[in-house]
């Protein structure tokens, strides 16, 4: 019988990765890391700024279900890199996937409502945002392997709606939206699923 305070007879800790190019149905929580930049419109404190000068935002990506329900999985999102515009040409990219991904938005739709969805107030509206991911894997800084979130899936993607499911934002104009969807990204979607297009079809292809 194990006596409580002695732990040599305890299992080693053993944690698997998630395999790569699985897909995945996260909610992203954003970290706040304190750093401000009104010229660039970046409020209340969402943004991290980094040693080298670099600003992202820390994201922590929870698996919903399936099979590797309540694993966690952490990216950086970029926003500005001293280096060039390329870190935060893939944050921008990363998040319109994320959005196109969470409001069930063809990536190809230029309509009016699609572009409101793709349009946030705050990086607050990002906190809590649910869609389907593809995990990668990445060094850490010790070297060590580590699952990461850099690609959403999106609605032209063939897998999507066997990992999203039901869109995150309501249909109906009478259903209640989740608490943590911002107002005017709702009623995008809504207005989106009021005029859509038959299915597998963006609106610029009616």
């Amino acid at each position: 019988m194990s006596v409580w305070n002695n732990f040599n007879d305890a299992e080693s800790p053993s944690f698997s990765l998630i395999p790569k190019g699985t897909l995945v149905k996260v909610r992203m929580t954003i970290k706040p890391g304190g750093y401000n930049d009104p010229n660039q419109g970046w409020l209340h404190g969402w943004a991290t700024r980094g040693d080298s000068g670099s600003v992202y935002l820390n994201g922590e990506f929870v698996v919903i279900e399936g099979k590797y329900a309540r694993r966690k999985l952490w990216s950086l999102i970029g926003l500005y890199s001293a280096k060039g515009p390329t870190w935060g040409q893939m944050g921008r990219s990363f998040i319109k996937g994320a959005l196109n991904s969470a409001f069930g938005l063809h990536p190809d739709d230029i309509s009016a409502a699609a572009q409101a969805g793709r349009c946030i107030e705050s990086f607050g509206d990002l906190d809590g945002l649910v869609f389907a991911g593809k995990v990668d894997w990445e060094k850490d800084g010790y070297g060590e392997d580590k699952a990461v979130i850099k690609i959403p899936i999106m609605p032209d993607h063939p897998n999507y709606k066997e990992v999203m499911g039901a869109v995150v934002a309501p249909t109906s104009r009478h259903a209640a939206p989740p608490a943590h969807v911002p107002s005017h990204l709702v009623e995008a979607a809504q207005t989106a699923a009021v005029s859509a297009p038959a299915a597998g079809r963006p609106a610029w292809a009616q």
